[in-house]
């Protein structure tokens, strides 16, 4: 029997047990920083495995590590599960069906990306014990990836200074490693008070919190045409003040997401939005407050570890579909926006528009790219990354051309392929995680590369160290 295949073996004699608790944490589907019956069920389940469980750590409440064994290498593996606001949805229908009005559902795969990554920990301790290898094995529970950051509050308090590589994955449309850079970010919240009035009778007499807030983004929008063309800003109103338009609104608040592609330049463009929304208050003789409350730094690929992860990946080969998958696969892309399909075949080359012309899933495993990618968006990986040599992949747990965050994620998050294509990315980060752990030079290699990018550059948490997580 073969590495790969004993791999295969240990984490498939365990597919029923991963099957339920992806199920479980799908129902759940709990919002970040209130993860509270997931982050049991996954905690239970490594305490079932022999796992020492620490919980609430960081000061998360949902944030909790596993660990197997002892001493170097210390191999992490990063779990996720919150859910999202807005997207809940029945399972194994084709059409939006919400089993909830506005209710929650998983539509970011995170039910899945939280038993992955237990899978892979599961496989590498049961390998490293049948082989008698030396090191730890640990799952990082980590709460709030879609808004709140959990690893960067892990990363802040120290949770990685002694591991050695870290693995993750994500759900996606394709198989692939992550080798990308990204955006840092900062989220925060900025709340106006004014004095209220009667808007009709007595408006001078009036301090509109409302003009405030309208007026920074009228600023803000004014900013855009002046920073870098990575950079990117986003905004929502949470509280307009009232209904009643003759009343002059005495307090407004909005949350922003200021995103550039290195740490310093992110600080810098948050700074610029602080002094416009200063401005806004000046002009209305209002009271501005900000709050910073969440922040992640740019995503730090590793080159060493992502070959490997690669190599592994088509190697091991993306699970075959059933009938039963086929169907269900082509129903949802059918559900699908012709802009969507347009732009993801633009992705592909000739032969491989041939193939998604045959099945609507992206069965093949693309290559580790020469150059690093780029993403605009922002994730709290990142934190990881910055502290320790971290590999990422995504995998094919959805039709191709699936949005993420829409209705169609969740109605796939409980299909047979989906959860294979889950074990499918355990899989691959196992055998990368116990190749590192067996070849040291691809252990210093990957750590050499880290400083190396890194430049001289030391990690700071963008998150401030008086901001600490929410407790609900």
């Amino acid at each position: 029997m073969t590495f790969i295949d004993e791999i295969k073996r240990i984490i498939n004699e365990k597919r029923r047990t991963y099957q339920a608790l992806s199920e479980q944490v799908w129902d759940y589907a709990e919002l970040h920083f209130g993860e509270v019956k997931s982050a049991e069920l996954l905690s239970q389940a490594l305490a079932n495995e022999g796992f020492t469980v620490t919980r609430g750590v960081a000061g998360l409440k949902t944030g909790f590590i596993g660990s197997y064994g002892s001493g170097k290498p210390v191999i992490a593996f990063l779990g996720e599960f919150d859910a999202l606001a807005g997207l809940s949805q029945k399972k194994d229908r084709t059409v939006h069906d919400p089993i909830v009005a506005n209710g929650n559902g998983h539509g970011c795969g995170h039910n899945l990306l939280g038993v992955g990554s237990l899978a892979a920990a599961f496989a590498a301790k049961a390998y490293m014990i049948k082989h008698q290898l030396k090191g730890t094995v640990r799952y990082y529970g980590c709460p709030a990836e879609e808004s709140g950051n959990g690893k960067a509050y892990m990363a802040r308090e120290g949770c990685f200074n002694d591991v050695d590589a870290a693995f993750s994955w994500h759900p996606h449309s394709c198989n692939a490693v992550q080798h990308l850079s990204s955006n840092a970010v900062i989220e925060a919240r900025f709340t106006f008070k004014g004095v209220s009035a009667h808007a009709a009778a007595l408006p001078e007499l009036g301090r509109s919190a409302l003009d405030a807030l309208e007026l920074m983004n009228v600023g803000v929008n004014y900013l855009r045409e002046h920073m870098a063309d990575k950079a990117r800003i986003h905004y929502a109103v949470t509280n307009s003040g009232g209904v009643s338009p003759n009343v002059v609104q005495s307090i407004a608040e909005e949350r922003f997401l200021v995103r550039s592609p290195k740490p310093d330049e992110v600080k810098k463009l948050f700074e610029r939005v602080v002094n416009v929304a200063k401005g806004a208050a000046l002009m209305t003789d209002t009271k501005m407050s900000v709050q910073i409350e969440g922040g992640c730094c740019n995503l730090i690929p590793n080159t060493a570890l992502h070959q490997v992860m690669a190599a592994f990946m088509e190697e091991i080969g993306y699970p075959k579909l059933s009938v039963k998958d086929e169907a269900f696969i082509k129903a949802i892309y059918a559900s699908l926006g012709e802009p969507e399909k347009t732009f993801a075949m633009k992705q592909l080359n000739a032969q491989q528009k041939d193939k998604i012309g045959q099945a609507p899933l992206a069965d093949w495993v693309f290559p580790c790219p020469e150059h690093d990618l780029f993403m605009e968006g922002s994730t709290d990986v990142s934190d990881v990354s910055w502290n320790v040599p971290t590999a990422q992949c995504v995998t094919a747990t959805w039709a191709f051309a699936t949005v993420p965050h829409t209705w169609q994620v969740v109605a796939q998050g409980t299909q047979d392929y989906a959860l294979n294509a889950a074990l499918f990315a355990a899989e691959a980060m196992a055998c990368t995680a116990l190749k590192a752990v067996q070849d040291p030079d691809l252990l210093k290699e990957a750590k050499r590369e880290l400083k190396e990018r890194l430049a001289g550059d030391v990690y700071e948490c963008l998150i401030p160290s008086n901001v600490t997580p929410p407790t609900f």
